[in-house]
């Protein structure tokens, strides 16, 4: 009797100590964290000022292609230069020296082939004459001769051309009309190629790079009517238009890079690193006035039928509800979907083959462009 009471109390405790990890593990699940996106639509860009930097649309570090005593550096930081004026010149004489030494060889072997030539000449006829007189190996070794003269006039051409190129590349021009911004060396100071010399940039125009959320950069095409305006000028509006739209979102801010350009303002100077904001509307075509709506690829799937699918976030309960959506053409950042969704819901777009429909989610919070619109 007194084993049987001991028994029952084990088997108890265990049953209890079962009991309690069973709610501890319960109590343990974690909801999975989810990447998601808002579906967005023309509003998200038109008359919302988005943040962006400005640079200078042509900038560029100078340096020479060869080495030497800088003998020349004429110009100095705010100088404003044309293009082709030479920046800074290195000594040019040791190239000036091998210029000449390559002209003098190429001297002696145009008149080495002359000779070979004429040698040729001779010995053909003199075969042609009397065909005993010459064999035919000596018909041929004067024209092996001749062939090599005429190689190494081929070869010293060339030579002449990389050593009038090496004189060449001791004057530095500007290639492009600009302004100096920054010097790196003193006059005099012995250079080495590829050293950078000087910094040149064109201020007749500024570009502007805007981060673009992935919801609305769809939309981008069609903006119109774009302005810009400069925290340092801020009753200053200037029209600009686009120049470049990335094709590659950041992966941490899943925003695309826009690259504007407008031309300097009359009455104030844009230098590069100004913050500022750009607007736009967006005007769609007619055929897409009803709706335009573009998802990453990865935030679509199927099933083990034909039809595509994505997982629409309910944000009330954080959960997931699979919905079949109809897909348009491919395009640089995603899908487009004919039917299926509507802008402002949420979708996952990254780890939709992991969910399950109603299982409840973590959204993953982003540094997203969305927050700043």
């Amino acid at each position: 009797m007194k084993k049987l009471l001991v028994l029952s109390i084990i088997v108890l405790t265990a049953v209890l100590l079962l009991a309690g990890c069973q709610k501890e593990v319960e109590e343990e699940y974690v909801p999975r964290l989810v990447k998601t996106m808002k579906v967005g639509d023309a509003t998200g860009i038109s008359q919302r000022w988005l943040p962006g930097r400005a640079s200078a649309s042509q900038e560029v570090n100078l340096s020479f292609r060869v080495s030497g005593p800088l003998v020349e550096l004429p110009v100095n930081v705010g100088d404003e230069v044309k293009q082709g004026q030479v920046l800074a010149r290195i000594d040019p004489r040791d190239f000036e020296v091998n210029l000449r030494n390559v002209e003098g060889q190429l001297a002696r072997a145009e008149a080495e082939l002359q000779f070979a030539e004429a040698e040729y000449d001779r010995v053909v006829r003199i075969r042609e004459q009397d065909p005993a007189a010459i064999s035919a190996s000596m018909v041929d070794r004067k024209l092996q001769e001749m062939d090599a003269a005429s190689a190494q006039l081929v070869a010293l051409d060339a030579d002449i051309d990389a050593a009038k190129d090496q004189l060449d590349y001791t004057n530095m021009r500007a290639p492009f009309s600009g302004t100096i911004v920054a010097t790196f060396v003193e006059n005099f100071e012995e250079v080495q190629a590829k050293q950078i010399i000087l910094r040149l940039l064109d201020p007749t125009h500024v570009e502007m790079t805007v981060d673009i959320p992935e919801n609305v950069i769809s939309y981008i095409r069609f903006i119109q009517n774009i302005r810009v305006r400069f925290d340092a000028f801020p009753g200053l509006v200037i029209p600009a238009e686009v120049k470049e739209i990335g094709t590659e979102a950041s992966s941490t801010t899943q925003t695309y890079p826009v690259t504007f350009i407008m031309e300097q303002p009359e009455g104030a100077t844009i230098l590069a690193g100004m913050t500022g904001e750009v607007t736009g509307e967006a005007a769609l075509p007619e055929e897409l006035e009803q709706a335009l709506i573009e998802i990453p690829t990865n935030a679509v799937f199927s099933d083990k039928t034909e039809l595509s699918y994505v997982w629409v976030i309910d944000t009330s309960a954080n959960s997931v509800h699979k919905r079949e959506v109809q897909l348009g053409k491919l395009t640089d950042y995603g899908v487009t979907i004919l039917s299926g969704l509507d802008a402002g819901e949420y979708i996952a777009t990254a780890g939709v083959h992991f969910l399950e429909e109603g299982q409840v989610i973590r959204i993953l919070e982003e540094k997203t462009a969305e927050a700043s619109l």
